[in-house]
């Protein structure tokens, strides 16, 4: 079945969840985030940033699409995105390098912002999606954690 807006999508156990993006800001594993059919961080007009150490990625993606990244040393660049927003390397929906993807494509899991109890309607694709999102939780201590997480994580104080 293809993913709507208004749908409920499960997210995952939240401690499992939890752990496994540590390691991947930590760098010790890539993101796993069950994206189904949705592409809406590609589709939402986000400059990729592309890292020296993404030699994959820089292999695979057409030199005329990266910049410079401003304020960050050489070797660093970005990627913009098309004129309807949705990055270069997104075609019929699918990423044409997904196997080779920048660390930040491999890292980004927009499930944080709903653990956060956060949306940015600036990017509303990605708003939808993060709305959707369902947590499950093993006890009610991971249950407390997810709410004192999202509690640090409001604007307001």
């Amino acid at each position: 079945m293809r993913w709507r807006a208004g749908m409920s999508v499960p997210a995952g156990e939240f401690g499992s969840w939890l752990a496994g993006m540590r390691a991947a800001l930590a760098g010790e594993s890539d993101s796993d985030v069950p994206c189904g059919t949705c592409t809406a961080c590609c589709r939402s007009r986000q400059f990729v940033h592309v890292e020296p150490g993404d030699e994959r990625a820089l292999a695979v993606i057409p030199p005329e699409l990266l910049f410079p990244a401003p304020g960050l040393p050489a070797g660093h660049y970005v990627m913009g995105y098309d004129q309807d927003g949705a990055c270069p390397m997104l075609v019929d929906d699918a990423c044409t390098i997904y196997a080779d993807r920048p660390r930040t494509c491999r890292v980004f899991d927009c499930r944080l912002f709903a653990a956060l109890g956060r949306v940015n309607e600036d990017t509303p694709l990605i708003a939808q999606r993060i709305r959707s999102w369902e947590f499950s939780y093993a006890d009610e201590a991971t249950r407390e954690q997810a709410d004192e997480i999202r509690a640090a994580g409001r604007l307001d104080p």
